[in-house]
């Protein structure tokens, strides 16, 4: 069955960092006459090319590359909604020239609100598209107490988010209490509304009032390009990439931030570094060692240490936000994507061999990219791709636990001093290894102070002088 062309087409590149999504969105833009944006939060940033990992010019190959280093360091990282008004925009220009957008970047909620239209701050009209101030903390300084202060306060105005946090995640739950304090509304209200609206454009209704079928909430036709690779692979890349972003000039990076960050102390200007540029893989993690060289304070074996230890760090703070990226691609993307019935729109292309990057990734998203704009052919499955995709593009559930509230059943283990949100967790706390081994433990303590009561008791029965006879 032929398909006609698709009107203002979006192409997406996704994927963990590392894995070559910007090589591959330059080789789409120079086939099919496209232009660039940036889908990465820390790459918004102007300068520091090495700790936000920016594509080089030279690897721009001429490509126009948008909303890359546009905003300045003492600025806050993009809300959602802003992003969505920027890019849009973008998009807008980018298709008035003739020319196609394609988006790449790692910040994948970004890249999921731009493909859907189901969220409340993109609303026009409303206090829900106002802009959020850049500094929240100095207009509401609540926001600057200690976590239990934070969740005392959230308990009180939205304890329904409350509960849905662990007591130690001061993120999410800094993050509701913004929510509420930006909006007027609290952030379980702001989700419930969020899932009304997306369940009210899901259902059409027919002339006699019946529903009919579901009108996709995605705001464009789509093809998306997940960029994988086996974590075997891909670790060693992610490893290997620290060295370079030492060879390449890294501690200047963290050198200048940390003088930036100085200099604005100096004018009585706080810098909270819990967030925006400051949260970048690289900077945190060299900076008591750039510190200590800097000072001259330490010994070369002191020196030696630290700088292994900020390898390490960093090596496992990459190694971590390549996990995160998958976790949202798997639960979050894929299930967005199959509510709408749009499945067929990602496809997963296997990167994990880098000397076979053009035959196994380039060239299988260009044929591809080519049928979804001529729109003469019907598009392949994407899980007939290869073994991998057809696993991984089928939702890990059939659920986005954010989304589904009514599942969120928090119970604590006092034990292991974990928070499980909902039974498919507790269950699979309860029966992992580290929960029966200290079940085990403190079981066998118990028992042996039981021992040691018994024992007690007798002895003292044992020494209790025998009372004379009447």
């Amino acid at each position: 069955m032929t398909r006609p062309p698709p009107n203002n087409p979006l192409i997406a590149v996704i994927g963990a960092t590392g894995t070559g999504k910007s090589q591959l969105a330059v080789e789409l833009a120079k086939r099919y006459n496209g232009e660039i944006i940036n889908g990465d939060a820390m790459q918004l940033y102007a300068g520091l090319p090495i700790i936000t990992n920016k594509i080089t010019a030279e690897e721009q190959q001429g490509i126009p590359h948008n909303l890359l280093g546009c905003i300045g360091l003492h600025e806050q990282t993009w809300v959602v909604g802003t992003f969505v008004k920027k890019a849009l925009g973008v998009m807008e220009d980018i298709r008035s020239r003739g020319k196609l957008p394609i988006l790449v970047g790692g910040t994948h909620y970004y890249t999921q609100s731009l493909l859907f239209r189901d969220r409340l701050a993109e609303k026009e009209g409303g206090s829900e598209s106002k802009e959020f101030v850049p500094d929240t903390k100095q207009q509401w300084p609540i926001l600057d107490e200690p976590t239990e202060v934070l969740l005392d306060e959230l308990r009180r105005i939205d304890p329904v988010m409350a509960d849905r946090w662990h007591p130690n995640d001061r993120r999410k739950i800094q993050r509701s209490l913004e929510i509420y304090l930006q909006t007027g509304k609290k952030a379980s209200d702001v989700y419930a509304e969020q899932r009304q609206l997306k369940a009210g454009q899901n259902v059409v209704l027919d002339g006699d009032g019946h529903a009919g079928a579901a009108e996709t909430s995605m705001r464009f036709p789509a093809l998306i390009f997940w960029v994988h690779a086996q974590n075997d692979s891909l670790r060693d890349r992610l490893d290997g990439r620290v060295s370079k972003m030492m060879a390449d000039g890294l501690l200047g990076e963290v050198r200048e931030l940390s003088a930036f960050a100085e200099g604005h102390a100096a004018d009585g200007v706080d810098i909270d570094e819990t967030r925006g540029i400051w949260v970048s893989i690289g900077y945190k993690e060299f900076k008591a060692y750039t510190t200590a060289l800097q000072n001259g304070s330490a010994s070369d074996q002191e020196l030696r240490k630290l700088k292994a230890e900020a390898i390490e760090r960093t090596q496992i703070a990459t190694r971590q936000y390549a996990k995160r990226q998958l976790r949202w691609i798997r639960i979050k993307l894929v299930n967005a994507l199959a509510s709408e019935n749009a499945s067929n729109s990602l496809y997963l292309l296997d990167g994990s061999d880098i000397s076979h990057f053009d035959p196994d990734v380039v060239g299988p998203a260009l044929e591809l990219t080519r049928i979804f704009l001529n729109g003469s052919n019907p598009m392949p499955d994407p899980a007939s791709m290869s073994s991998t995709a057809k696993d991984l593009l089928t939702p890990s559930r059939d659920y986005d636990l954010a989304a589904t509230p009514e599942k969120w059943t928090r119970q604590h283990c006092e034990l292991c001093g974990v928070t499980c949100i909902t039974e498919e967790q507790w269950g699979m706390h309860v029966k992992s290894k580290a929960h029966r081994k200290l079940k085990a433990k403190a079981k066998k303590a118990d028992e042996t102070e039981a021992r040691q009561k018994d024992t007690q008791a007798n002895t003292a029965t044992a020494q209790a002088p025998v009372g004379k006879p009447p």
